[in-house]
């Protein structure tokens, strides 16, 4: 009876050895015992440089399907076995600073920052000009402005604010309603817009947000930017903390044409960037409207582009280039944003609020 018992702790314990030998590969005891005791039960190096390979591919592969464990996992095992993860894992820089930045509770930020890279594209001034830009006539740019430096060597990042807003939006044309807008109430025009972007951005986002409605374009649609700039100036000066301030537009187009495209199923209105070069083809610089930080906004809607047309193809039309200023220098950070046209539906506009706040995010953390 008791040599039964003695046997059956003597299999347990072999069958122990092997699965933790055959799980880890190690080149330890273990490894060693089966080997000697039970030959047929070895495995070859092949089978071991295979894991060694799908574990590599755990820290590498940000998109962790099925099957292969979530940093969260590997983290857990690390730790219960700290002992083997030197056989394991290559000793690189990348796997260093994994380890940091669990050590550190970064984790979750280094991968969302991973998975939010500026695509690669052609930076030469001709491509950047025929695909990306739409240059109105009645001014110029030339290829100093539109170089990789000028735009992609400026960090757009921001850090959020703990109490005032960190985002300003608002309407120079508050008064922009779409095909089936039944008046110019506040939920019928571009402003009901302003509102589905300010709440994505605050509760999804994060940000704080402060929402402007104030009416420019009643009276006098001429002279709406003169008549903005006096009161959008004060909020800027009252609101410190303010980094980006937004002047969320729907444009004007022929009757006859749609500015539509389907997105994750939706059907959205495309938008389309647009910066104000403060000089004119047939006069040059206009003096009286300078802008200091020109060359921030263009970075910053052409950062904006390339996130648009990585994640949502379709989405965004190219960069409309005009010679006046616009207010846009009022904040490094200022974009001014046409949804759609007067052709789209509401339901287009306010979908196509959510990509828009999703390339913000990506372009501003």
């Amino acid at each position: 009876m008791g040599d039964d018992i003695v046997k059956k702790k003597m299999i347990v314990l072999i069958a122990f050895i092997y699965i933790a030998s055959m799980l880890f590969c190690g080149d330890g005891v273990g490894k060693k015992f089966v080997e000697e005791k039970f030959p047929h039960l070895t495995y070859s190096d092949k089978e071991c440089d295979d894991s060694k390979k799908k574990e590599l591919r755990i820290v590498e592969d940000e998109d962790t399907a099925g099957g292969i464990l979530s940093y969260e996992e590997l983290a857990a095992m690390e730790n219960e076995n700290a002992s083997v993860r030197n056989n394991m894992l290559p000793d690189t820089d990348q796997l260093a600073f994994v380890d940091e930045a669990e050590k550190n509770g970064e984790l979750a930020a280094l991968e969302e920052q991973q998975n939010v890279k500026m695509p690669q594209v052609d930076m030469s001034f001709d491509n950047l000009v025929k695909n990306y830009y739409q240059v109105d006539k009645t001014t110029y740019i030339g290829a100093d402005e539109l170089c990789e430096e000028a735009l992609l060597g400026r960090d757009m990042s921001i850090e959020k604010s703990g109490d005032g807003p960190d985002i300003l939006i608002y309407h120079t044309h508050s008064q922009e309603g779409y095909s089936d807008s039944l008046n110019t109430s506040e939920t019928e025009t571009v402003v009901g817009v302003g509102d589905r972007l300010e709440s994505l951005l605050r509760e999804k986002y994060g940000y704080n947000v402060l929402h402007h409605k104030g009416q420019y374009d009643v009276n006098d649609r001429d002279h709406a930017y003169s008549n903005s700039l006096p009161e959008i100036t004060e909020i800027i000066e009252k609101n410190p903390s303010i980094k980006v301030v937004i002047d969320l537009h729907r444009d004007g187009v022929a009757e006859t044409t749609r500015l539509a495209a389907t997105i994750d199923g939706k059907p959205m209105a495309q938008i389309m960037f647009f910066n104000g070069l403060c000089r004119t083809a047939a006069r040059g610089p206009i003096n009286s409207l300078p802008n200091e930080y020109l060359g921030d906004n263009l970075a910053f809607s052409f950062q904006l582009q390339l996130m648009a047309n990585e994640y949502y193809p379709g989405l965004a039309r190219r960069i409309y280039l005009k010679g006046y200023r616009y207010n846009m220098h009022l904040c490094p950070k200022s974009l001014l944003v046409e949804v759609g046209a007067q052709t789209n539906t509401k339901e287009e506009a306010y979908n196509a609020m959510e990509p828009l706040a999703d390339i913000l995010d990506k372009v501003l953390k």
